[in-house]
């Protein structure tokens, strides 16, 4: 694939996207689930190709973290399909009426929901994405093109045949789910150009390639999935139960975006809670990197090191975290501002104003009471699944499921009225 190929492909997608859009809900229902029943069917070969692949990019080095998020087990292939179904569940977003009202010019007027068109997702990894993004496209009526990684190109490979078969089989252009099939990474640049087909583009990978697709884009760009995950464990919280929370947050699943990077703990409570967390981390050998008087707290853990300022700054991945000690919920919330707080954090705390300032301050997408971080994402808060988790305030923010992929259009209607 070339430059040319990769337009082509922009503007079929385009032209497909206007026929998405005029699916009903029982046509892009009947697709879904028709698509969860063909990547079952081909579950045998969509899983011996990704473990060839995940072992291939294990020896070729990748971060463990990395080759941890594109490998398939049967509870992430089955988690797959079930969103896919959950997705055709969900209401249609498209053609919700609202503030609706008669002008005097007597015009009647109302905003109805409308797809965005065509939506560009460049990602790393994961190879569910493919499956996610395809179906929260589908259902909402737009078009999209993808872009995913090189590590798992094969995995993806056959995911996006799997989706063009369904496609054809509904008599619906499979240019609807377009894939950018070749791993040229000139190409990702040739796709941050086409603003005159793609609508949105949202990068789903680090920092690196977030900023990138910020300065050099000409679409709109929506950040998402990066961000240094906290939890504050305040005067008032119950130790022993924020100590099962904060080892969720670590050890559920070290590699996603929301896992817990930095614990702040409130002085009052540091000396019984930081040795009995440490207690529970030792089995799992999280990595601690304690600051300051935290250091003296944590006595013998064999997994210990001395924290460094940059280290805050640090989105670990892995099995990795800092712990700091605070004076109060204030200091804890300059912290996390300081270290660039925006996808998810939590605060420990039997206290409701230390908990309602804590969500006021807090720069978060995602703000939890007395809950592991491990929660954001679009299937535990019932849309579905997600085509990403915006950090930022525009145009979406948080898990962006079905809703976030719609605007709204103006509809007026007269009686052959002109304006004076």
């Amino acid at each position: 694939m070339n430059e040319e190929n990769l337009i082509q492909m922009c503007k079929q997608a385009y032209q497909a996207s206007h026929e998405c859009a005029l699916l009903s809900t029982a046509q892009k229902n009947a697709i879904l689930l028709d698509l969860a029943v063909m990547l079952e069917n081909g579950k045998e070969e969509i899983m011996r190709v990704n473990a060839v692949e995940a072992r291939d990019a294990a020896k070729k080095g990748l971060a463990p973290a990395l080759v941890d998020r594109m490998t398939f087990n049967d509870a992430r292939f089955k988690e797959m399909c079930d969103g896919v179904r959950k997705v055709a569940a969900l209401d249609d977003p498209l053609n919700r009426i609202y503030d609706g009202r008669t002008l005097p010019s007597g015009l009647s007027l109302y905003k109805h929901t409308v797809p965005l068109g065509v939506v560009g997702v460049i990602f790393e990894s994961r190879p569910n994405v493919t499956v996610d993004i395809a179906a929260l496209c589908l259902k909402s009526g737009n078009a999209c093109v993808l872009r995913g990684g090189s590590e798992c190109i094969r995995t993806n490979s056959i995911l996006h045949e799997i989706i063009e078969k369904v496609l054809k089989k509904h008599a619906v252009a499979p240019a609807a789910v377009s894939f950018v099939s070749s791993p040229d990474r000139e190409l990702i640049g040739a796709m941050l150009r086409q603003r005159e087909y793609i609508s949105v583009l949202i990068p789903r990978g680090g920092e690196k390639l977030q900023r990138m697709c910020q300065e050099h884009s000409s679409i709109p760009v929506i950040i998402g999935g990066f961000g240094i995950s906290h939890i504050f464990a305040d005067e008032s919280c119950d130790v022993e139960r924020s100590v099962k929370v904060i080892v969720n947050a670590k050890v559920q699943k070290p590699s996603a975006c929301n896992a817990l990077d930095t614990l702040l703990v409130h002085e009052s409570r540091a000396k019984q809670l930081i040795p009995s967390l440490l207690e529970e981390l030792k089995p799992y050998r999280v990595e601690v990197l304690a600051h300051a008087d935290a250091y003296k707290l944590c006595g013998d853990y064999p997994y210990l090191e001395q924290g460094k300022e940059e280290d805050f700054d640090k989105e670990f991945l892995s099995l990795r975290m800092n712990i700091c000690i605070v004076s109060n919920v204030r200091e804890a919330c300059a912290h996390m501002i300081k270290h660039r707080a925006s996808h998810s954090d939590a605060i420990l705390t039997d206290s409701r104003a230390n908990a309602a300032l804590f969500i006021r301050s807090a720069g978060s997408a995602c703000v939890y009471v007395n809950a592991s971080t491990r929660f954001t994402d679009g299937g535990q808060f019932g849309l579905g699944a997600e085509v990403a988790i915006s950090t930022q305030k525009l145009h979406a923010r948080g898990p962006m499921s079905l809703e976030a992929l719609t605007t709204y259009q103006y509809v007026l209607n007269g009686d052959y009225l002109s304006r004076a």
